[in-house]
């Protein structure tokens, strides 16, 4: 089933980190409207991706509930939204660098050659 998604979790995660850190800056109404949607789907896709790893699908669960665009979460204070932002910046990016440990750390074996009754020779 994971074969079939054909997204790349490290440019989705690195796109998500830099309007998280953008965010802390004045911006127009607009683009926070556009950061709930792709932080929302972004984080969707990381708890995709890390289904076998109950910490990060439960941190970034509460990222996605947070982010929401559908029943938003009101704050109403920008300066409670940035250190939020900050911190969620630096969990995509941590998750980023999960990904590339946990691929260094996988051995590539080679392929075994098969076998059959029929090639031996007896």
């Amino acid at each position: 089933m994971k074969s079939t998604i054909t997204y790349n979790n490290k440019i989705v995660s690195i796109i998500c980190a830099f309007l998280l850190f953008l965010a802390v800056m004045n911006m127009p109404i607009e683009y926070y409207t556009l950061l709930r949607v792709v932080i929302f789907v972004g984080a969707l896709l990381v708890i995709i991706s890390l289904s076998n790893k109950i910490i990060w699908v439960i941190v970034f669960g509460i990222i996605a509930i947070l982010f929401n665009p559908i029943i938003p979460v009101y704050l109403y204070l920008k300066s409670y939204w940035i250190p939020i932002d900050i911190i969620t910046g630096i969990l995509f990016l941590l998750v980023l660098l999960f990904e590339n440990t946990k691929k260094e750390n996988k051995k590539i074996e080679p392929k075994k050659q098969r076998e059959f009754k029929r090639d031996k020779i007896y």
